[in-house]
């Protein structure tokens, strides 16, 4: 039997044939990027594939004329917060094309972007309802964080912005307050952020150092960049963490998965160094306030005590005074009585007193001879007069 032969060319000839009449239009398709690739010359190249649990399944390449990619480019990125990058589920308006030298391909037409958000979103929803149903997602609020958390172990990118902000503005505090934070390197986007912070966590752990909380630190970026905070295994390795997790990922209205199962999440890092910060302003003003209570309450006490010390002094003062007037009244009493037997008082009222030889006041005239020498004392004078006779 005589074998049929076709040439090479005649048989990519028929098959971009068939595969051309098979696809006479453009056609939706749904798929992953696996690799992407800019030129300078304005066309993007990329790669698309489709994974099930058994893994890769379907692959081929596919092509952005310049004159398309400089419109659906920014377009996409504007809506997703993101570039077209590795990872991402794209929904993609494709022609399909076969070369002779380079077999099938995909001319890409255009991207829809908001698909691109809505698988995220639902991946995400699907995450949150497994951690609920595992029980995982108030795992953490068990822990408890300690009233002055110092020793704090930080995840995060050393070249990171929000690392770097949130380190400044933890040593630049205006109360002088100091902490001891000790960083753990990780990517923080991409296909490997989730495993990277994972394993960064497993080395707090193995690092034998004792610490306060685990912070997980990542400045802001587009909602495709930050999925990966929305990882399953991410999310339920910070939930069963033994340690506090406090995560700042993103910008005021990102809030991830991870975000829901640590202990606490803010924000922004600056945030964080605030929130930090605010355990150790309020113990501060708890002790300036216990020292002003112990200032008033000693105050208080100081003033009652003298109160009590001037009411004694005005009782002691009122005491001495009375009893010193008493003294003094007495005093005039006795001055008196004393001036009133003075007996040059009584000499004063016209009256003698006698004195015999030895000096003796004379109370009688018995007892006297004629010849005894007798002294009369008045008020203004002594008389030495000798006794010539004595009459009774």
């Amino acid at each position: 039997m005589e074998k049929e032969i076709l040439d090479l060319f005649d048989l990519q000839q028929k098959l971009k044939m068939g595969v051309e009449c098979l696809f006479p239009k453009r056609v939706w398709i749904r798929a992953e990027v696996s690799a992407v690739k800019a030129r300078n010359g304005g066309h993007c190249y990329l790669e698309l594939s489709q994974s099930d649990g058994s893994g890769l399944v379907a692959k081929t390449s596919a092509v952005i004329w310049g004159s398309k990619y400089r419109f659906i480019a920014p377009y996409f990125e504007s809506v997703t917060g993101s570039p077209i990058s590795e990872g991402m589920v794209v929904l993609v308006e494709v022609q399909v094309s076969y070369s002779e030298l380079y077999g099938l391909s995909l001319v890409i037409n255009d991207i829809d972007p908001e698909y691109s958000v809505g698988v995220r979103e639902l991946e995400r929803q699907k995450t949150i309802e497994r951690l609920q149903k595992e029980g995982l997602m108030d795992m953490q609020s068990g822990l408890e964080l300690p009233a002055l958390p110092y020793r704090l172990a930080v995840v995060s990118a050393e070249d990171a912005a929000g690392y770097r902000d949130f380190m400044r503005h933890l040593d630049e505090n205006p109360y002088g307050f100091k902490m001891e934070p000790v960083l753990f390197p990780a990517l923080m986007q991409g296909v490997d952020c989730p495993s990277s912070i994972i394993a960064a966590l497993d080395a707090v752990l193995e690092s034998g150092e004792e610490f306060d909380a685990v912070l997980i630190l990542r400045g802001g970026g587009s909602k495709l960049d930050l999925s990966c905070f929305d990882d399953y295994d991410l999310a339920a390795s910070v939930a069963q963490y033994p340690l506090p997790v406090l995560t700042a990922i993103g910008h005021d209205q990102d809030f991830h998965v991870c975000d829901m199962t640590a202990y606490e999440y803010v924000k922004t890092p600056t945030a964080l160094a605030d929130f930090i910060l605010s355990f150790y302003e309020d113990e501060d003003a708890r002790l300036s306030s216990y020292q002003t209570r112990m200032k008033l309450a000693f105050a208080g006490r100081i003033s009652l005590m003298e109160s009590v010390i001037d009411r004694l002094s005005a009782r002691i003062r009122g005491g001495f005074a009375m009893k010193i007037a008493s003294g003094e009244s007495l005093v005039s009493l006795l001055e008196a009585r004393i001036n009133a037997a003075d007996p040059r008082r009584i000499l004063e009222r016209g009256y003698a007193l006698a004195l015999d030889s030895d000096g003796v006041v004379m109370k009688s005239a018995g007892g006297s001879c004629a010849g005894d020498r007798v002294s009369l004392m008045f008020a203004d004078g002594t008389l030495d007069c000798v006794v010539e006779d004595c009459k009774a």
